[in-house]
């Protein structure tokens, strides 16, 4: 395994950018379609959805990575400078974009921002409980988890094609129209299953499902703010409060999340460990197709039922 280069962040961009100024290959015009380059798992489902054979999307999350995992390199930076759009989540979950579009400088890049005008959730407006002194102020960026909100953001990607490339408008405005619709539907048919349940709560591993939790009228509380942190005793304990008072029956993982605390806390707690995917990483086939958002979300849900039901 070769070593990480011991330059630090700013100047290993710099010279990656200087790398490609010397030697970056000018894209054909017209060969491949509009150029747009995508962030993290979902908004490169409701890109490509939208896009169809109009553009080429690159995602620069890696297929298996997350938004956390992503490094400065000369595929990523050269995707940015031959890019005409960049697609992004934004609420603070690409906190790696910054440095590596000020790196490619590409004056001809277009952002669509797909939380532009989506209501947003802060740690105080979704778990007063959750009171341990961690940072609660913030936005939450889990937006793509409601259908509704995942609508908006779909839209908003369409607007933002439709200008960068007009003479694509119908195509991406059909494929829109195609894709809210799915997600219409989907909300329908959640809020549906969980109709019954309004008013109960479950426990995820990190604090990816307020968005959700609030469409359907359920109450979402976490272990940890977010994956990288280790849980107190405090967190133990509240999440073991919790789940007695709410008398679940599973924890809410996540894919890539195996963490002994959540595991030894459900074996304490005599409940399962369940999965909960907040779609922030998947294998190159699932960001191909936008049907992977449709399965995760019914797989979510039937999961949740079996962790909320008595």
């Amino acid at each position: 395994m070769a070593p990480r280069s011991s330059l630090p962040r700013p100047l290993l961009l710099v010279g990656l950018a200087g790398l490609l100024t010397a030697c970056a290959p000018v894209p054909a015009p017209g060969g491949k379609g509009l150029q747009v380059v995508t962030t993290i798992l979902p908004i490169t489902l409701f890109t490509r959805a939208v896009a169809g054979s109009c553009a080429e999307v690159t995602a620069l999350v890696p297929p298996g990575s997350t938004a956390h995992d992503v490094q400065a390199s000369p595929a990523s930076l050269l995707s940015l400078r031959q890019a005409r759009v960049l697609v992004k989540n934004g609420l603070g979950m690409e906190t790696f974009l910054e440095p590596l579009v000020r790196s490619a400088q590409n004056p001809e890049l277009r952002v669509i921002d797909s939380s532009r005008g989506v209501a947003t959730l802060t740690g105080d407006e979704h778990d007063d409980e959750h009171t341990d002194g961690h940072a609660h102020g913030s936005v939450n960026p889990h937006i793509w988890l409601d259908p509704l909100r995942a609508e908006q953001q779909v839209n908003t990607i369409r607007d933002g094609l439709v200008q960068a490339d007009p003479g694509c408008a119908a195509t991406y405005r059909r494929n829109a129209a195609a894709t809210t619709a799915s997600l219409r539907a989907l909300h329908a048919e959640i809020a549906g299953q969980l109709r019954p349940y309004r008013g109960r709560s479950f426990v995820a591993f990190h604090d990816v499902a307020p968005y959700f939790a609030q469409r359907y009228g359920l109450r979402a509380t976490f272990l940890v703010d977010v994956p990288e942190q280790n849980p107190s005793p405090q967190d133990l304990q509240r999440v073991a409060q919790e789940v007695q008072r709410s008398q679940l029956r599973a924890l809410l993982s996540e894919p890539q999340e195996g963490r002994r605390s959540f595991n030894a806390l459900a074996e304490d707690l005599g409940v399962r460990i369940s999965v909960f995917d907040p779609l922030e990483r998947g294998d190159a086939r699932a960001a191909a197709d936008f049907g992977t958002y449709l399965s995760v979300m019914r797989r979510n849900t039937t999961n949740l039922l079996e962790a909320i039901r008595q």
